[in-house]
């Protein structure tokens, strides 16, 4: 499946998005939109790049995550398009980061 509506046209970062709701924590069960891990997505012809955290500087599946990420655009992107996931850690991910349905599906 392609983001993209036709050739040479560049997908949103609403559909960056969108695409990475297929990327879940596995520790927590919830997509890395929904826990707001995603800080900012940046879309080029060349590039589409995502500042990402992790709800912890300590999180063993960091790699994972990131990796699934990775995969995820790919898989919906143009293979001209180089995918950046860069790992951040400012400002510190917090709870209010999540969505109302995040925190609702924790219990929180």
């Amino acid at each position: 499946m392609n983001l993209l509506p036709e050739i040479g046209t560049l997908p949103t970062p609403a559909q960056i998005r969108n695409a990475l709701r297929a990327v879940v924590d596995p520790e927590v069960g919830l997509n890395i939109i929904e826990l707001g891990l995603v800080y900012e997505v940046e879309v080029t012809p060349a590039e589409v790049k995502v500042l990402l955290t992790m709800t912890s500087p300590a999180c063993p599946l960091s790699d994972l995550i990131i990796a699934d990420a990775e995969s995820a655009l790919q898989e919906v992107l143009d293979p001209a398009i180089q995918v950046t996931i860069e790992l951040v850690w400012s400002p510190p991910w917090e709870p209010s980061m999540m969505s109302d349905k995040a925190r609702e599906s924790l219990g929180w």
